[in-house]
């Protein structure tokens, strides 16, 4: 059985297994976005790869970063941009 770790995803606590993306995290959470373009439209995970930057989030305070590059770490401190 995997190991599975607890980060907070917009302030609650989500059980992810050990290795999984902050991508994937924020999925879990059920988060409807990860941030908003310019225009308002929900953006999330496009390219899974790091290219389209369509899944920026902050991690531990620290803005813009892609959520499917990101592993998640315990206790790591995930906000989606704006409501979901």
């Amino acid at each position: 059985m995997a190991e599975v770790i607890s980060v907070l995803v917009d302030g609650r606590e989500v059980a992810v297994p050990a290795g999984s993306t902050v991508s994937a995290a924020v999925a879990l959470a059920g988060a409807a976005k990860c941030r908003a373009s310019v225009t308002g439209s929900p953006r999330g995970p496009v390219c899974g790869m790091g290219i389209c930057f369509e899944c920026r989030v902050t991690v531990d305070g620290v803005p813009h970063r892609r959520g499917c590059q990101t592993l998640c770490r315990p206790g790591m401190e995930i906000r989606t941009h704006g409501p979901a």
